[in-house]
């Protein structure tokens, strides 16, 4: 069953952390993830940049609007994720508090299904 674990930042946190703090907070997710390819776990797993280059896209009526990032509205940023591929809901939270990103981010877990109940 695929469970997604979204890493959820607080906005500025990567400035404030610096390069040295950053290398090193990344290179503990690599070893993360690489821990959960070799438990046969790991699906698909990606970094994302942050909101500055971000752009947010509404169609309403037919007329497109676009907002350029950062988002002054919001207090936080999806920051990566890792897609899992577990037997339970349990599985999936026990994996979520092994990840370093727990200790300075919010993990959210998040099965992968369909968007509304009834759906194929």
């Amino acid at each position: 069953m695929p469970y997604m674990l979204l890493i959820m930042e607080p906005h500025g946190q990567r400035a404030e952390r610096g390069l040295a703090g950053g290398q090193e907070a990344y290179a503990r997710m690599l070893r993360f993830g690489d821990g959960l390819k070799a438990r046969g776990l790991l699906l698909a797993t990606e970094s994302l940049a942050s909101t500055e280059q971000a752009v947010r896209l509404q169609v309403r009526e037919g007329q497109a609007r676009m907002v350029d990032g950062p988002f002054a509205e919001t207090k936080e940023m999806v920051g990566g994720f890792f897609l899992l591929d577990c037997a339970t809901r349990e599985e999936a939270l026990a994996i979520a508090r092994e990840c370093p990103a727990a200790e300075w981010a919010t993990v959210e877990v998040r099965e992968v299904a369909p968007c509304y109940h009834g759906a194929a």
